[in-house]
């Protein structure tokens, strides 16, 4: 590092310590951020966690517990690990396995596994550990041999991901098997179905195909993380065989931030909404500039790096992210480009919202996250600009402003790097969700031509369905629990092994409820979880997706419940109310409907509702359709 680098990274030490030492959290988390970012590395990463743990008294970030199983040492990976949660919002707490025990460890019932409850787990097994004879013997072995090695490693990984699964509701991330840098066999393992590489691939296939069908486990392609970064520089024999460390020091940091692709959806840290900027992101050039004829987007150098940005936000969208403009244009030059430049992927109608103004953007987003009907800190925002973003950074803290560098040939990859997009599962109603938002403008149009709130309502022809969780909507309930904040009365998580143990539980009764209009099918966007106890049900979950918040809907989902939980012999029903930052649209909620409230603590008030002589009746203007077996008894 020169001279300069090192009075730049000195320099940016000292305003993060300045502002950790006055409790300006806001500032020092931006200034971690970008010093972590540009200085990754052991020696940042101590100093960043020292820096958060400083800031704990203003700091309040998601805690996650981990759990690494291992056969190889992985204790340098946890500081990069820990260090690169804590930029994301993520309070990471590691424990690690002991070495080389990982099957003991799950097979054990009283292992730490299974009485420290973690929240995820990590199996990272090499190859060479869990089947020597395909890495290092492989050309002693007959075909025969070779089929029945295959066979018992799947046979072990079945048995250890059941006996978890049957012990645990934590979340399983399983390494792939990495195949090796140069094959036993040479260029003639390429020539032979039962070769040494497509013997480990079938191995890994096999693992897809156990966690497709248990719940709560996810593959990690340890070996497509290899070759990425290239199989020659990943490896170091000599740490490998000294310290029983395989992967080289500048690695080490990739590893870490794989890890941290799955721990954010697990942990809740991710965005629904990517706001982009469009001069010089979304296209070359600047359309008040250069005109609709001087921008550069096509298939051609430079047009091509924009391209490439458009197709990974197509590639988003399709995995259910909402997209939006935010840019400082004239708006007719800008949606002229939008709407008719051929060499534009992306169309008008696939963003839910636009500010094409020259208003202050941190002011903008905040505008379109109240459009959208999400919080702040759903958004993720991308400007080529790096003043726009240091702004944004400073003004809106809570929105996670994607880093770009220089070229733009990497903007792509910059964007499909964010971790803050990475899903581990996409329902029905995340493959629609642009097309949601395309409806809800259309209701919008139509509640603004209405003369009442109640004529709005029954114009729009809602129809909702109260049914019982599936195990095809388990993954989107699990969903529902996880990232729904606005209207959520108490915000309680939960993973897909807790929702299917809720669904089988006799005392518990679980309502899904699905919306549609004259507009189209809102799928999947109500949740209510009860608990009876003797004369009493009392409400364990109840939350609405902010897409239909404001349209009665709970009120007919609440109406149900209280004839279920009447039916079932209940005198009361009572549910809690437990208030958070981003959840004040629920905060009325009891009350509204009659409630009263009978008690409070800490975390909340508790609110109750005589069912003997009080009813909740159904909005008239919602057909309501239940599908779910008859009330517990």
């Amino acid at each position: 590092m020169n001279t300069r680098a090192i009075e730049t990274q000195d320099s940016l030490r000292r305003d993060i310590d300045l502002a950790v030492s006055r409790g300006d959290a806001s500032l020092a988390l931006t200034l971690l951020g970008k010093f972590w970012r540009e200085y990754p590395g052991p020696a940042t990463a101590s100093y960043l966690l020292a820096s958060f743990e400083e800031l704990r008294p203003v700091w309040n970030p998601r805690v996650f517990r981990l759990i690494v199983l291992r056969s190889f040492t992985v204790e340098p990976v946890i500081s990069l690990l820990q260090a690169s949660a804590a930029v994301n919002g993520i309070d990471l707490r590691v424990e690690i396995g002991g070495f080389n025990a990982y099957a003991q460890e799950l097979l054990d019932p009283h292992s730490s596994i299974y009485e420290t409850a973690p929240d995820g787990v990590v199996l990272a097994v090499q190859t060479r550990d869990v089947v020597p004879q395909l890495w290092s013997e492989f050309a002693d072995l007959s075909p025969a041999a070779i089929a029945q090695t295959v066979e018992e490693v799947l046979r072990s990984y079945r048995g250890w991901i059941e006996t978890f699964r049957s012990r645990s509701r934590a979340h399983l991330i399983v390494h792939t098997l990495e195949i090796p840098e140069m094959p036993s066999q040479g260029i003639l393992d390429a020539q032979v179905r039962e070769g040494q590489c497509e013997s480990i691939r079938s191995i890994n296939r096999g693992l897809l195909q156990i966690a497709q069908e248990t719940e709560g486990v996810y593959v990690l392609d340890y070996d497509a993380l290899v070759a990425r970064f290239g199989r020659g520089v990943w490896h170091d024999e000599g740490k490998w065989l000294s310290v029983r460390l395989p992967i080289t020091a500048h690695c080490l940091v990739h590893l870490a931030h794989e890890w941290l692709r799955y721990i954010c959806p697990l942990a809740g840290k991710s965005c629904k909404v990517l706001v982009v900027d469009l001069d010089n992101t979304l296209w070359g050039g600047v359309a008040g500039e250069d005109g609709f004829e001087g921008i550069q987007i096509g298939p051609d150098y430079p047009g091509a790096a924009y391209q490439a940005v458009q197709r990974a936000m197509l590639d988003l969208y399709h995995r259910g992210v909402v997209l939006a403009v935010c840019s400082k244009n004239n708006p007719a030059e800008a949606m002229e480009i939008l709407a008719r430049h051929p060499g534009m992927l992306l169309k008008p109608q696939q963003f839910a919202a636009l500010r094409i103004n020259w208003n202050d953007k941190a002011r903008n987003l905040r505008e379109i996250a109240a459009e959208l009907n999400v919080g702040v800190e759903a958004l993720a925002f991308l400007d080529d600009n790096p003043v726009e973003r240091q702004w944004v950074r400073s003004q809106v803290p809570e929105v996670s402003v994607i880093e770009l560098p220089k070229d733009p040939m990497d903007y792509a990859r910059a964007l499909r790097e964010a971790c803050v997009f990475e899903t581990l599962k996409l329902s029905a109603e995340d493959r629609e969700r642009g097309k949601y938002y395309e409806e809800q403008r259309q209701r919008q149009d139509l509640k603004r031509s209405s003369s009442s709130l109640e004529d709005f309502y029954s114009s729009l022809q809602m129809e909702a369905e109260i049914g019982e969780v599936k195990p095809e909507t388990i993954a989107r309930i699990g969903q529902l629990t996880q990232k729904t904040n606005q209207f959520n009365l108490t915000t309680r998580r939960y993973t897909e092994q807790q929702i299917k143990a809720m669904s089988l539980d006799p005392t518990c009764r679980l309502y899904a409820l699905r919306a549609r209009d004259r507009f189209g099918d809102n799928g999947l966007v109500g949740l209510a979880i009860t608990r009876q106890r003797r004369d009493e049900v009392e409400i364990d979950t109840f939350l609405m997706s902010c897409r239909v918040i404001g349209r009665t809907l709970e009120t007919a989902l609440l109406a149900v419940i209280a004839d279920d939980a009447h039916n079932a012999g209940a005198r009361r029903l009572s549910g809690w109310f437990v208030p958070t930052p981003k959840n004040a649209p629920a905060r009325e909620f009891y009350s509204r409907h009659g409630f009263t409230r009978t008690g409070e603590n800490k975390q909340g008030s508790r609110w109750d509702l005589d069912l003997e002589h009080r009813t909740i009746q159904s909005p008239p203007w919602i057909r309501v359709r239940i599908c779910i077996k008859e009330a517990i008894s």
